[in-house]
Order: C-alpha cells, then sequence, then structure tokens
C-alpha cells in the first residue's frame, strides 16, 4: 500500500450529483514491459510516445446514496451498450482501488465511454480507457477534498491507472513518459509514469505514428496470459537487463535526435517481444504474414529513399510506423501505393505525439 495516495475519510459529503468527462488518449511503447509481478508491478521499465487522435472519451455520473456499500456500484455502457467483459474487468479495477478512494463507496457510478478508433484495431484502448475512468474519479475527489495541487492529481491518476492496466498509467501525461524505476531517471517508480520533459530533442516533439491494421480480430493471447508466461521464460532475465540497458541508450537517442539509432533500437525492441512470445512455453505468434510482408516493405524503403521510417508493433500483428512530421507526404504517399494492400479493409490511422488528456 502506497500511504500517499490514501484519500482522506470524508465525514461530511457536499457533492449529491456530479459528472465529469475525460478524453485520455493511447501510447506506444518504444522500450516495451513485457512479464510484471504482483499488484501491476513492471519487471523492467519502459518508454512510450503518447498519442492525440486514438483516445477514450469517458463520462463518469456520480450519484451519492444513503449508505455506503463495500463495493463500488456502477454500470458501464460503451457507445451506448451496456458492455459485461468490459465490466470484470472494472469489477476487479475498482475492488483493487477502494482502499486508496473510499469516497467511492458513498456512490453510484455511470460510466459512459466511446473510442475515436476500432476497438480491434492493435491500439491499446485500455490504455486510454483506464486512464480516463481515473482521470474522471480524480476529479471527484478533487472537489470532495479541496486538494488543488496539479501534480499529485495526475500522479494518483496515473497511480490508479497502472492498478487497472499497467501501459494506462503512460497515458496520463502527454509527450514522451517512462514507467519503471531506472537509475538513470531521478523520478521514475513502478508504481506510476513520469513525463520525461526535458532533454527531448525537436525532432521528436512532432513525431507521426501511422498505424496499419493488419488484422482486426482480437488477438488469441491476452496481454495478462502473456505477461505471466515470462516467469518461467528461459530468456527472461537476459531481458530484463537488456531492456534497462535500452532505457539508457534510448535516453541518449532523444536527446541527441540520431533518427538512425532510434529505428534500429525501436526495431530491435519490437521484435524481441514478438521473440519472446515465440519462445514461451506455450508459444504463440501473433504477427500474421502481411506483418512480415509490410516489414520488409519498410526496411526497403528507409535503404532506398534514405528516410528514417520505422516500425514498432504492440503484442499484435498491427504495425506503427514512426516518423518525423516532415517526411509526412512522401510516406503517406507510400502507404497508399504501397502498404495499403497488405491493410485489412485498406485501413489504417493517421496520428502522431500528442499534449496528453484534455477535460470536457
Amino acid at each position: 500500500m502506497m500511504n500517499e495516495f490514501i484519500a482522506p475519510e470524508i465525514n461530511h459529503f457536499n457533492i449529491n450529483f456530479t459528472s465529469y468527462c475525460w478524453k485520455s488518449p493511447s501510447n506506444i511503447a518504444l522500450i516495451k514491459y513485457w512479464g510484471k509481478f504482483e499488484n501491476q508491478i513492471p519487471t523492467n521499465p519502459s518508454i512510450s510516445f503518447t498519442l492525440k487522435n486514438s483516445f477514450t472519451k469517458t463520462k463518469i455520473k456520480f450519484s451519492k446514496s444513503d449508505k455506503p456499500s463495500n463495493i463500488v456500484r456502477f454500470e458501464i455502457f460503451f457507445e451506448g451498450v451496456q458492455n459485461s467483459k468490459f465490466r470484470l474487468k472494472l469489477e476487479n479495477y475498482f475492488s483493487n482501488i477502494l482502499e486508496y478512494c473510499s469516497y467511492l463507496k458513498y456512490y453510484e457510478l455511470n460510466i459512459e465511454t466511446e473510442n475515436s478508433f476500432p476497438h480491434s484495431s492493435g491500439i491499446a484502448s485500455s490504455a486510454s480507457g483506464l486512464s480516463a475512468i481515473s482521470l474522471c474519479i480524480m476529479s471527484l475527489e478533487k472537489d470532495l477534498t479541496n486538494n488543488s495541487n496539479k501534480e499529485y492529481f495526475y500522479k494518483k491518476a496515473s497511480f490508479l491507472s497502472r492498478i487497472g492496466s499497467g501501459s494506462a498509467c503512460r497515458s496520463v501525461y502527454g509527450g514522451v513518459n517512462i514507467w519503471g524505476g531506472h537509475k538513470d531517471f531521478n523520478n521514475s517508480s513502478n508504481f506510476y509514469s513520469t513525463e520525461i520533459k526535458y532533454d527531448i530533442s525537436d525532432v521528436f516533439k512532432d513525431y507521426k505514428d501511422s498505424i496499419l491494421i493488419i488484422d482486426e480480430n482480437e488477438k488469441s493471447v491476452s496481454s495478462t496470459k502473456g505477461h505471466a508466461l515470462m516467469n518461467n521464460h528461459p530468456y527472461s532475465e537476459k531481458r530484463f537487463k537488456s531492456a534497462n540497458e535500452n532505457i539508457s541508450k534510448l535516453k541518449d537517442i532523444l536527446k541527441s535526435g540520431n533518427l538512425t539509432d532510434f529505428c534500429e533500437l525501436v526495431e530491435n525492441e519490437a521484435l524481441t517481444l514478438h521473440a519472446l512470445m515465440m519462445t514461451s512455453s506455450p508459444s504463440y505468434i501473433l504477427m500474421k504474414p502481411n506483418t512480415l510482408q509490410v516489414i520488409t516493405k519498410v526496411r526497403e524503403f528507409r535503404i532506398k529513399q534514405n528516410i528514417p521510417l520505422c516500425f514498432t508493433l504492440d503484442a499484435g500483428a498491427n504495425i506503427h510506423l514512426l516518423y518525423p512530421k516532415v517526411f509526412s507526404e512522401k510516406i503517406s504517399d507510400f502507404i497508399n501505393n504501397d502498404l495499403m494492400v497488405f491493410c485489412e479493409n485498406k485501413t489504417y490511422i493517421d496520428d502522431c505525439i500528442g499534449e496528453g488528456p484534455v477535460q470536457i
């Protein structure tokens, strides 16, 4: 338990009904975390770009009840329809955060949420969804306690988000974020994400992310099960060591703006993630034939055009193409002329690095 995040007991509730709405983006990890300890603690740190256009918009109505409850009472509607699958995830989330947000026992919640992107598009909807919910909860806490400390607000929102979904803690801030304690980042923590505000080259401040939808189907293995397979993985210790080393390398790259090294490191991280999946027991393969086709085309394009375009992947088949905004026109032509044929329903999402969540 982290005592700094336990809300004070509230003896007098002056809010009987209120609502808050937040728009929170997803993020894409550059250095991947794969494997975790109990209580959503990562086995290695990760660094991510926060996106802009791929977001979840969530509105929560809080209605005070006559008697407190031992559980959080809520209804969840995803794009206007009650969602039983997400409800199970939220029941577990609320159960785990109640010790830090005891005031929720006195309220009934009506949650309305929607995504700006297709549900199975390979974008981390749990990251944007859980961070948006956590921000709504923190808005209630802020008004109940009259605590206007902005740093505390976002730090606890990140802390709560992590309890629901590890990657969600990285969506509470914009720009570049680190989650997980690392020697090169004094303020980094296993319990919440920290925005990396300094020593970032200007070249990364308007970076683009074009997300190619190779496969719209839900992946065959959940991230939770995938993380668990790292517990007995033959290469886990070597991976945790290399991830920490790559954090240090990426810190230098982000400062120098060396895009050649950036492309090499980011692609290595993506392929390492999938190599770990393929060598776990049981093993599984989430890349599709068209994923490999796109990877080959991207590397050929980079060499031929001398443009620093690189790819990364999450635990799925879909590809994130990362590149500086200045090359947008040429890469858009490349996508439409050479890569669209490999995308399901010829679909891709045009995104970029963003400034973080917005209250609506």
